[in-house]
């Protein structure tokens, strides 16, 4: 191997994958292999019921932190880091001070119900229309427009100072870009497309939209392509200076990228702490889909393409809330064999509806529940219909979109709940579509990554990306379809249950 070759093997990019629960830095070779990684918790806070924040300073620390850690591990120079990509923790909303650089309130996150009541006028008001004609999303407290008019009415003064360019909005990958450069300032199209506030058909924040919320523009960042140089970091202690930030994608879209999902039909479902199935649906405007959401997704070089979204929003919190609530398990990696040592879930039913159900329902009322409980129904069956239950949202928001007339054929899937094994078979049982999983299960930071590499030549062309990706196991269908759907409908009358419940709670 020549000098060039030796050269070109020692470069990286480093993608962090800022997530909902905690931070994950991963160092990626030419070859696509991980060479470092490092990960950190940080810290949920629950200031009501049904309310979920971050402390943006916190994610900050934390994510700078587990972004030196993995380019120690890796052993790599700074001359040797060619770009840095963000994949992030879509909607959740950050604004902060331009001088002062500080939050003026704590990061209302994705998960958030907060704004619940303020999505509810939108519907009274017959805002639901406009909203998804220009936005394909739905008045719902999941994304961030109502996010920010909550901080802006909540403080004296923030409207005003958001019109005078004193307060800056960003999600976090805006909020990040700012941190790592000094004060670097913008957005990017799969992120900007999860707002309430920019219509991407025309691809700009929408005056009609920012006047319903009465959200100023100042406050809103510039928007440019997911691939490309949106800054170079300034010297932290953690990460060298001088290194460009090349890519920014929203992680449910990095994850497309990354599992290779560039042309209209291809499908991915990641299980992080919620649940996302994304298909690309390619340049052209789609119909709307009732139930699904309309995005923007990036097509093989970064560029804005549409996609269908079902969001599911509580899936691998559900595991957590079996270890850190109920006690009944240690780690999230025995649920596997705990649910494969019992032959069923002895009529068991868990609807993790926990902050309310997101695709294909859309009730911001329903609250989780144990359904079919019997005297013989012990720890394991309640692991099982946990893990099920991400199984049947999943097939939900499928169903949805094949109702649609957009069939999948084979599920790409990633995210922590991927690797096991006994969730992904019963997962191609139930869909009855073979369920593919990757060698490199952290596709959400691969796609960060390849966008960062493209943007900066790293990689020079997105079929030298395409060859890097490689195959762990297809999980092929064996349940019968008369079990499959007798399963699914006993889990269909498990959510109308749920929903009737909070229907009479909010009543």
């Amino acid at each position: 191997m020549g000098v060039d070759g030796l050269k070109r093997m020692a470069d990286v990019i480093l993608a962090l994958d800022q997530g909902t629960t905690g931070s994950t830095a991963l160092v990626f070779s030419h070859d696509g292999l991980i060479v470092g990684r490092a990960y950190s918790e940080f810290t949920q806070y629950y200031p009501e019921p049904g309310w979920v924040e971050h402390d943006p300073e916190e994610i900050w620390r934390v994510s700078l932190r587990v972004m030196g850690e993995s380019l120690a591990v890796a052993g790599v120079q700074p001359r040797e880091l060619k770009a840095i990509g963000i994949a992030n923790q879509r909607e959740t909303t950050v604004i902060w001070d331009r001088k002062t650089g500080r939050p003026v309130h704590p990061a209302i996150v994705w998960q958030s119900r907060q704004t619940a009541r303020i999505c509810e006028q939108l519907v009274k008001d017959g805002y639901s229309e406009t909203v998804r004609e220009r936005t394909g999303l739905v008045p719902d407290a999941y994304f961030s427009g109502t996010k920010v008019k909550w901080i802006l009415d909540r403080y004296p003064h923030a409207r005003a100072k958001a019109r005078d360019g004193e307060l800056l909005f960003g999600t976090i990958d805006t909020w990040l870009l700012w941190k790592l450069t000094g004060g670097a300032w913008a957005t990017e199209p799969t992120n900007a497309s999860r707002t309430l506030l920019y219509n991407i058909h025309d691809q700009r924040w929408d005056p009609t939209l920012l006047e319903m919320l009465d959200v100023p523009e100042a406050l809103l960042p510039p928007v440019k392509p997911s691939s490309g140089i949106f800054g170079e970091t300034c010297q932290h202690d953690e990460v060298p200076g001088g290194v460009p930030i090349a890519g920014m994608v929203g992680d449910q879209q990095a994850a497309l990228y990354g599992q290779g999902c560039w042309e209209p039909g291809m499908a991915k479902n990641t299980y992080g702490t919620g649940c996302f199935v994304v298909m690309n649906m390619g340049p052209h405007r789609p119909p709307v889909r009732d139930g699904l959401l309309t995005t923007l997704c990036c097509d093989s070089t970064g560029q804005p393409m549409y996609a269908l979204e079902g969001s599911i929003f509580v899936a691998g919190a559900a595991i957590q809330w079996l270890r850190d609530e109920l006690g009944l398990i240690e780690t999230a990696a025995e649920t596997e064999a705990i649910a494969a040592s019992v032959p069923d879930t002895l009529g068991v039913t868990v609807v993790p509806a926990f902050t309310g159900l997101g695709a294909p329902h859309w009730d911001m009322n329903a609250r989780g529940a144990i359904v079919g409980l019997t005297r013989g129904a012990g720890r394991n069956h309640i692991v099982r219909a946990t893990l099920e239950s991400l199984a049947y949202q999943t097939r939900d928001v499928v169903d949805a979109m094949a109702d649609s007339g957009a069939t999948i054929q084979e599920l790409r899937v990633d995210g922590g709940a991927a690797a096991n094994g006994f969730l992904m078979q019963f997962q191609a049982d139930i869909l009855g579509v073979p369920v593919e999983r990757p060698a490199v299960l952290e596709t959400t930071a691969s796609g960060a990554a390849f966008l960062a590499g493209l943007g900066v030549g790293f990689w020079e062309s997105p079929e030298a990306v395409r060859g890097i990706r490689r195959r762990d196991r297809l999980f092929q269908p064996a349940m019968l379809v008369q079990e499959r759907d007798q399963l699914h409908a006993v889990w269909a009358r498990a959510v109308a249950h749920v929903r009737a419940a909070g229907e009479k709670t909010s009543a």
